[in-house]
């Protein structure tokens, strides 16, 4: 039996996620108030305050999801066997902080600026403001982006190449930056590009309202970025910013250590759908 105690896979996990968040200095004292009672609602398995947050079957990062008899790995009453319960509790915790976070990044006059809070998710860093950017009006390639045949993607990056059932074959493939990014393209400005999103941030969206939705793409977290906004790639060695253009509506998600970015679908639903035939 493992030998570690619960908060120290949850000290873990919120190590980890301080290194994907830009905090601000720390907020005033009733926003402080407000953290702790939204994190005791979580670890209790309750409710929060707001009426949205009460509303049943919301996903973790608007609200608690409520328990369903039937649903798998419960037990005939609806309840999680023990071990499950432990790992959602710390996965709710860590959603809590998420929201948190941002909550005060708003919330104190840092976050007031042009830049209100700034996730690093899926190897992209998204850069949100409460305006919307100026567009960006000219387009450039992902660094060493060139053209390759589909047989011949597999030799060039370190990765395992995925395509989405969904739209079929793909009607060009370019590979970028040494085979850090393979990018697929489809009719009508559809693309998925996917890379090792690792640690370190590889693209970078600068967004305003309407903001990006959190959503599942099956069992992995996702990001929905519904507006044209501008789009950057950040250069390896040095790590300085390339924009490349303005970029369509957007889901992000990350499966294991890959990351993935499909872009040019229309609808939230949609995207998910496409995303969900990855293989």
């Amino acid at each position: 039996m493992n030998s570690r105690e619960p908060s120290d896979d949850l000290e873990a996990e919120l190590l980890a996620l301080g290194d994907l968040l830009d905090v601000p200095d720390p907020p005033a004292a009733d926003v402080a108030a407000t953290v702790r009672a939204r994190l005791e609602a979580e670890i209790h398995d309750t409710p929060a305050a707001t009426s949205a947050d009460a509303a049943p079957g919301r996903d973790p990062a608007h609200g608690p999801l409520r328990p369903h008899p039937g649903a798998p790995g419960r037990r005939e009453d609806g309840r999680r066997p023990p071990a499950r319960r432990g790992r959602r509790a710390r996965w709710k915790i860590v959603t809590a902080v998420v929201l948190v976070v941002i909550a005060i990044t708003a919330a104190t006059p840092q976050g007031r600026a042009a830049v209100v809070w700034i996730l690093r998710f899926a190897g992209i860093e998204l850069q949100v403001g409460e305006t919307t950017p100026p567009p960006v009006t000219t387009t450039a390639p992902v660094p060493g982006e060139h053209t390759v045949q589909p047989d011949q993607v597999g030799g060039q990056v370190k990765f395992q190449v995925k395509t989405v059932k969904a739209l079929g074959d793909p009607r060009s493939v370019t590979v970028a930056d040494n085979g850090r990014v393979v990018s697929m393209f489809w009719p009508d400005g559809v693309r998925l590009d996917q890379f090792d999103g690792g640690l370190d941030p590889v693209f970078f969206k600068k967004l305003g309202p309407p903001w990006p939705d959190y959503v599942k793409v099956g069992p992995y977290n996702a990001w929905w970025v519904p507006g044209s906004h501008p789009l950057g790639y950040i250069r390896r060695q040095d790590g300085t910013e390339v924009s490349l253009r303005q970029a369509g509506p957007t889901l992000i998600w990350q499966q294991d250590t890959l990351s993935y970015r499909l872009e040019g679908l229309k609808t939230k639903d949609e995207a998910v759908r496409v995303a969900m035939s990855l293989q």
